[in-house]
């Protein structure tokens, strides 16, 4: 994770950024850090990267690498306002002991378009990520990818669209908006989760589905009450986090979290 420190929407690459907007970054840093407290609370480590001056959007550390069995596939920003976010996070790694980074050579928003499910590697595209960097990730990460098509704009990355609720069963639980995507991925999900959770349109337009799953709790933003509702009677522990500020740049805790496995 990366404090918000510097967090301000002073530029526009989504639809929920508006510059004319106020913002207040000591409440972005306090619900960043409810956030991080949260996971603590659940047993979980918290790594923390340093913020940089002049990348406001360096907090949405999911954007920055995705990590497989200890193999880390770095990411290339579509947008030049966040470019330079990618080689800090490379930096991050090298110094903390990962071996195996690679640096991609096609446009990759990370988490923000990938998601692991445990067997296979969902990959989003649309609006981000580039679709032939789906086959580089296939590469460098040595796991198969399933490509998805993103068709609204207000859902511009896969973490904003799907979450992963169990990854270490045989049948990967999943959550998702099937608005979010074209006719042929939605076919696609189906046929490879026949018993996801269908998140509501109130749902995502809360960015309720930009959550985070340790396969017991899932932690989602307060406004996601249907979600909340189906992931309990699923069994899991849902814990609900204000991210109402951090919301002002189309980011809630999946996009705040880099998931480092292995």
């Amino acid at each position: 994770m990366c404090p918000p420190e510097y967090f301000t929407v002073e530029y526009s690459i989504n639809p929920w950024m508006d510059p004319t907007q106020p913002t207040n970054t000591d409440l972005a840093m306090a619900q960043w850090t409810a956030l991080k407290d949260a996971y603590e609370a659940a047993g979980h480590q918290v790594e923390v990267i340093e913020p940089q001056p002049g990348l406001p959007d360096m907090v949405f550390a999911a954007n920055s690498g995705t990590v497989v069995d200890g193999r880390v596939l770095g990411s290339r920003f579509r947008a030049e306002q966040r470019a330079a976010e990618a080689d800090h996070f490379r930096r991050w790694f090298l110094d903390n002991g990962y071996r195996h980074v690679v640096m991609p050579e096609r446009t990759n928003e990370a988490e923000g378009d990938f998601a692991w499910t445990g067997t296979l590697l969902l990959a989003g595209t649309g609006f981000r990520t580039d679709p032939s960097a789906h086959a580089e990730a296939q590469e460098v990460l040595g796991v198969p990818v399933v490509s998805l098509h993103l068709i609204d704009p207000r859902y511009y990355h896969l973490d904003v669209a799907l979450v992963v609720l169990d990854d270490q069963s045989p049948t990967p639980l999943v959550a998702y908006y099937p608005d979010a995507f074209s006719e042929g991925s939605q076919r696609v999900l189906r046929r490879l989760f026949p018993n996801a959770i269908i998140a509501t349109a109130a749902d995502a337009a809360c960015l309720g589905i930009n959550a985070v799953s340790d396969g017991r709790h899932v932690f989602l933003p307060i406004e996601a009450t249907d979600l909340a509702t189906q992931v309990k009677a699923h069994g899991f522990e849902p814990v609900l986090v204000d991210i109402s500020e951090l919301r002002k740049s189309g980011g809630g805790p999946k996009c705040c979290t880099m998931e480092l496995r292995g």
